[in-house]
């Protein structure tokens, strides 16, 4: 134990827990990778990835939550986990932890829905939605009432514009669309959090 200029024992460091929905989501996540990894993928399919199945299917709800705590694999995972990590904690801090949960469990459901509305064939996997949801919803911390951030309009163009013409020019396996959606999201958060500024 280190002592401070007064003689008295000041406490050793201590790691913080600081943001609890952004780390139980990320640990979360990296376990259902670890599990996926040593079962070829069908842990996730059948329990971390959005898609049509039938109504009578209680699953099929359930995945509208939980697709975003599933990737296709490790790369997935690290390329979704460096901004949700960097940007989780102070949107927590600022947002509280109950209310970001509530906006990831929103932008999950919404994207979920619209994709077996329109993809009912596609499956969806990964936090990518939520990260930039994420993104958009930190440019937005500078809202007021009637005012608009020249800063969030240059995010949201580059962002989310940036995704719509990657849809439209690039054939992939990455969902541009939920991409678009948790930017709007973001967008939708942050006004609404806006008002009683």
């Amino acid at each position: 134990m280190a002592s401070d200029n007064s003689g008295r024992k000041s406490a050793p460091f201590v790691i913080s827990y600081d943001a609890p929905v952004t780390l139980s989501f990320a640990i979360i996540s990296l376990i259902v990778v670890l599990i996926s990894m040593g079962t070829g993928g069908r842990f996730v399919d059948k329990f971390f990835c959005s898609y049509f199945t039938r109504f009578s299917d209680p699953l099929m709800y359930l995945r509208m939550f939980t697709h975003v705590i599933g990737h296709s694999g490790w790369s997935h995972y690290m390329s979704n986990m460096l901004l949700f990590l960097i940007l989780g904690p102070i949107l927590e801090n600022k947002y509280g932890s109950r209310n970001l949960l509530e906006m990831i469990a929103i932008t999950a459901f919404v994207t979920s829905l619209i994709y077996m509305v329109f993809f009912r064939g596609a499956g969806l996997c990964g936090a990518s939605g939520i990260v930039f949801m994420f993104i958009i919803l930190a440019s937005t911390v500078n809202f007021k009432k009637q005012v608009i951030p020249l800063s969030f309009l240059l995010v949201f163009v580059l962002y989310i514009g940036g995704e719509i013409v990657t849809a439209v020019t690039v054939r992939d396996n990455i969902a541009q669309l939920a991409h678009v959606i948790g930017g709007v999201c973001g967008a939708a958060f942050g006004a609404f959090y806006a008002k009683g500024k």
